[in-house]
């Protein structure tokens, strides 16, 4: 769906939350086909159960793709990505977890070098299934204002 929605209509604390997506093997083997990021810690079962976490897990930027494609809603004609900040992974994505993502708004402030531009930061946190915090960063949206 298409909507207008303006800097001066997003307000701080509003929030969002999607639905869940559960992790596969065939997503790893994908992305690690896709980027050429075949690590041990993703590919090889055997060599995982020697290491702390026991089993293989989800690259980070498989991670921080679901992420994004989970923030993923409305097309707004009046924003855009300006881009990602302060991406951390907590706690690691397993196969067979289930995740889903939290979106909210934290801060708002005219864009320093474009009248009629603001940014939008929305912290994205995405959760697992036991509601632990697996990936968190902070997404800066350019918006259009509606009063230039």
């Amino acid at each position: 769906m298409f909507i207008d929605k303006y800097y001066e209509e997003y307000e701080i604390g509003e929030s969002r939350e999607s639905y869940g997506r559960t992790i596969t093997e065939s997503d790893i083997v994908i992305h690690a086909g896709q980027t050429g990021d075949f690590y041990p810690h993703h590919m090889d079962a055997e060599w995982c159960k020697t290491q702390p976490f026991g089993q293989r897990m989800a690259h980070g930027t498989l991670t921080f793709a679901i992420a994004a494609g989970l923030g993923a809603g409305d097309i707004n004609n009046k924003s855009m990505t300006y881009g990602y900040e302060r991406l951390r992974f907590p706690r690691p994505v397993f196969i067979g977890d289930t995740v889903h993502g939290v979106f909210s708004i934290t801060e708002k402030k005219p864009h320093p070098r474009k009248p009629g531009y603001g940014l939008v930061t929305e912290r994205v946190e995405l959760k697992n299934q036991n509601d632990e915090t697996v990936l968190v960063c902070d997404h800066v949206h350019f918006v259009e204002c509606r009063e230039k």
